[in-house]
């Protein structure tokens, strides 16, 4: 049986859940006083952090779920996310509006293979 390992461990909460090879993260605006552009470039950028630290990159993300708290912001998130995505290697993806926390514009959930 695989272990499970747990990096930035809360009470509610771990940053990021490995199991086999395959890591399970979300992420959140850091600073989320900034408009969605703001906010999805800060997003996309603490994806490549998360993805460093596991030993990851862009070229290995499986499936990204997208939530937008304004289904209208999805031309500027898609204008960011397609100069961020490495050609030929975009994961499986969805985007969908939703109720999300005071002054959050957007949030993502993402899966990777690990660099393992």
């Amino acid at each position: 049986m695989s272990a499970i390992e747990r990096i930035g461990v809360t009470r509610r909460w771990s940053d990021v859940v490995i199991h086999g090879a395959t890591a399970w993260f979300v992420e959140v605006a850091d600073d989320p006083s900034q408009d969605v552009r703001g906010q999805v470039t800060q997003i996309l950028s603490q994806i490549d952090s998360r993805l460093s630290v596991i030993g990851s990159g862009r070229t290995r993300l499986l499936q990204v779920l997208i939530y937008l708290a304004d289904l209208g912001d999805g031309g500027v998130l898609n204008e960011l996310w397609d100069a961020w995505v490495p050609s030929g290697h975009a994961p499986s993806r969805a985007c969908v509006q939703a109720g999300l926390a005071a002054g959050y514009r957007v949030e993502m959930v993402v899966t990777a293979a690990t660099g393992g």
